[in-house]
């Protein structure tokens, strides 16, 4: 089996981003580019994989961690001399060299899979990645010669009235075998305008040498786009979540405005789940099947069971169990957690908190730092009182209990199972089972006293 070895480019600033940000670390559906173009790497079986790093090293290599090797590269004199500063790590081994550009997060693997395959087919030193371009302007050029042979490539600037007529063009992305890409390395100058050292020369070099130099053209163009600027950001942003959001479908997920569906890559959801429009789902989240999220949800790094109902709500690093409901206008914060059959209504918070199962919470309530039994009432207006200026205290409440509404509960209090609190009432002290605690001034009417009020 042929050794597999991949050269990422990372080590550039992205001026024309217009960012503090490096350029490679701006994301695409929930994903930085550089991590859009690792992942599938490592879906294409390439495990020796090295990053060149230069302009924000330390904030790449937090993005990538150890998943990759690293070369540095300190002052960036052009693509040729980012992978001049790989021989250490890769000079000396047999085999094939993937060299790609961390801005491009949307190669697939399969696309670098057949790349490899061509490149080995026709024992090329070095095989281009191509495609045809609607509007090539920008782009260098592939010229073949009558029989198909690739001859060079020409920059837009460079190319002659019939050079500009083609469509083929470059995408940045070449496979070498590794070897000759180092040796024909050495002997890369910085001739030119901008005194860097151009990976493309390499190609001339090869071609030069009588080395077999082939081009494999790919069918999607919409691979091959780099992200330069904002404009393209949101771009590629735009294919990738169609890319996403097909797939979904094609698994049994129902997108009812698939152009409003912002979804990102890492999300899982289950076959039956329904999607209305306009909701976005990021990070880490998992959603089981037969749900229902509906307009304007957004739902970040949580689980939802099956047969979940989120309908216009915020959910933030919380857990939904089976057959529970939240919203519509509700916001579950970090570390909210509702058991089954839980209902949460409109305009409600929770954070910090456990709900158990068949408990109802209304509307218009808070509920934080608390942990609240099965079946439990909690009344309109009920505020979890969690925090005394300093410190952040804790809640219980039993099972079968019952919240009045427009109670205060100041923690740390128990709640005890099967007790009730009034409507109304304030409660500062833990009460026992079946007690009724009762926390308010006893209404006086004043005979009269109304004619003496200024309206």
């Amino acid at each position: 089996m042929v050794n597999k070895n991949a050269i990422i480019l990372a080590a550039g600033k992205g001026t024309r981003m217009k960012s503090k940000l490096h350029k490679v670390l701006h994301q695409v559906c929930g994903k930085t580019m550089v991590e859009h173009v690792l992942t599938q790497l490592q879906a294409a079986d390439i495990q020796n994989i090295v990053t060149v790093v230069g302009y924000g090293a330390d904030t790449v290599k937090d993005a990538l961690g150890d998943q990759v090797r690293y070369a540095l590269q300190k002052q960036q004199l052009g693509t040729g001399h980012a992978v001049m500063q790989t021989e250490d790590l890769l000079g000396e081994l047999a085999g094939q060299t993937l060299v790609v550009s961390g801005d491009t997060p949307l190669f697939t693997a399969a696309t670098f899979n057949h790349l490899f395959q061509y490149h080995e087919q026709r024992h090329a030193a070095v095989t281009i990645l191509t495609s045809k371009a609607p509007d090539p302007t920008g782009y260098g050029r592939i010229v073949r010669n009558e029989i198909g042979i690739v001859e060079r490539i020409v920059e837009q600037k460079d190319a002659s009235v019939e050079e500009q007529a083609i469509h083929e063009i470059n995408t940045g992305v070449y496979c070498f075998d590794n070897q000759k890409l180092f040796a024909a390395l050495k002997r890369l100058t910085n001739d030119n305008a901008q005194g860097e050292y151009y990976l493309t020369d390499v190609i001339g070099i090869l071609k030069e040498e009588g080395e077999i130099v082939t081009a494999y053209q790919m069918e999607d163009f919409d691979e091959s786009m780099g992200v330069n600027d904002r404009s393209a950001l949101a771009k590629a942003t735009k294919i990738m979540q169609k890319r996403i959001n097909t797939q979904l479908m094609k698994d049994g997920v129902t997108l009812v405005d698939p152009e409003t569906a912002y979804i990102d890559t890492d999300v899982q959801i289950g076959q039956d789940t329904v999607i209305e429009g306009n909701v976005v789902i990021k990070g880490r989240t998992t959603i089981g099947a037969d749900c229902l999220i509906g307009a304007g949800s957004r739902i970040e790094d949580s689980t939802l069971h099956d047969d979940v109902t989120i309908m216009s709500s915020t959910l933030e690093r919380s857990e939904v169990h089976s057959g529970a409901d939240v919203g519509p206008n509700s916001h579950l914060r970090p570390e909210a957690e509702l058991g089954e059959n839980v209902h949460v209504g409109n305009f409600c918070e929770v954070k910090k908190a456990y709900i158990g199962a068949g408990t109802k919470v209304g509307h218009l309530s808070y509920i934080g730092d608390a942990t609240l039994g099965k079946k439990i009432n909690v009344g309109c207006g009920v505020v979890f009182v969690n925090y005394d200026g300093t410190n952040k205290l804790h809640t219980n409440v039993g099972d079968h209990a019952f919240i009045g509404s427009n109670s205060n509960i100041v923690a740390p209090v128990n709640i005890a199972a099967d007790s009730f609190v009034a409507a109304g009432s304030t409660i500062t002290d833990s009460t026992e089972q079946f007690d009724m605690a009762i926390a308010r001034a006893r209404q006086v009417n004043k005979p009269g006293y109304a004619k003496k009020l200024p309206w």
